[in-house]
């Protein structure tokens, strides 16, 4: 530690500029670091020399060591009065909060209804929105002359009345089951569409979850118990549920499901066990394999989930009705 090393670094820390935040904090670590630091080293290095010479080195040390102080001050000034852009931050200085987003209650919902599945087996897949008439209709059932096609009008694409706007997910369960052999588990949630009146408890696009399990020896049992770990994994334990005998083409026998609240009644879903034709359509021996398949509207869970009285405002993107939502309903 001689007067011309110690020249040199006093010119070195007078010569210094930086432009970003980077410069400086390598110039901070070039003095001050813990291991390699250059006045760190000359710290410890004092401590060897005799007593006479150190009282001398320290005042030169410890002028150094202000000289790179101010340097330091000089530029975290500047950056926070004079000119923001020399330096991307000031890390000494507390940060300002940000808002953070949320999840859509939708997607709340979806999330939740694809976790309770996992957890006993399913596996969740999707499929295009965009149908052709054999996947959405008569694959599962539902010829062109059939009455309970105008229950599901919907909307035809490029003037050909065999490219359309799926109905149900329903599609998807037939899209699977031609490719793979049974037994399987499988949950699917997207956006359907149907050609309805725009009311507080109907679009013309909603989301549904369409779930089917197909095995040998299914019984309308085990539907049943699906359902009920459902709508208790969702409303709790004490929720009251009900079956009632339906019709929907592709499952044979059928049922609506409805569940209790103040206001009476309420249709959440459809289900049934899927009709010996369906399995056929997908080449599946219906003698040797069973299933069952169920169909839920989200909307509407979600309504009686988070007590909405119009379905409407889910789409209107209005951020206060969307803020309520910060912190997830289920976790």
């Amino acid at each position: 530690m001689d007067k011309k090393e110690m020249d040199k670094i006093r010119e070195e820390i007078k010569c210094f500029q930086a432009k970003t935040y980077e410069d400086l904090e390598l110039f901070r670590i070039k003095f001050f670091g813990k291991k390699k630091g250059i006045l760190t080293i000359f710290f410890k290095k004092l401590k060897e020399i005799p007593y006479k010479k150190r009282k001398n080195l320290g005042i030169i040390i410890n002028e150094l060591k202000k000289n790179v102080q101010d340097k330091i001050r000089y530029y975290q000034k500047i950056n926070l009065i004079k000119n923001k852009t020399i330096l991307k931050f000031d890390p000494t200085i507390p940060g300002k909060s940000i808002e953070i987003g949320s999840l859509h209650p939708i997607s709340i919902v979806i999330n939740r209804i694809i976790d309770i599945f996992k957890m006993i087996g399913f596996s969740y897949v999707e499929g295009p929105e965009i149908e052709n008439d054999w996947h959405n209709f008569t694959a599962l059932n539902i010829p062109i002359d059939h009455p309970s096609r105008e229950m599901q009008d919907t909307f035809f694409l490029y003037k050909n009345p065999d490219i359309l706007l799926r109905t149900h997910t329903s599609s998807v369960q037939i899209r699977y089951m031609k490719k793979h052999k049974p037994p399987f588990r499988v949950l699917s949630i997207g956006k359907v569409y149907r050609n309805e009146t725009i009311s507080s408890r109907s679009n013309f696009m909603f989301h549904q979850a369409e779930g089917f399990y197909i095995d040998k020896k299914v019984s309308f049992l085990d539907l049943k118990k699906i359902i009920q770990y459902l709508i208790n994994s969702l409303f709790g334990e004490s929720v009251k549920i009900r079956f009632r005998p339906s019709y929907f083409p592709f499952t044979e026998p059928s049922a609506e499901v409805d569940l209790y609240d103040k206001t009476g009644w309420v249709e959440v879903m459809g289900c049934g066990m899927i009709d010996p034709q369906v399995l056929k359509n997908v080449h599946i021996n219906s003698e040797t394999y069973s299933g069952f398949a169920f169909g839920m509207g989200v909307e509407r869970l979600a309504l009686l989930i988070y007590k909405i009285n119009d379905i409407r405002i889910y789409f209107d993107n209005d951020i206060r009705f969307l803020k309520q939502f910060q912190s997830d309903f289920f976790y």
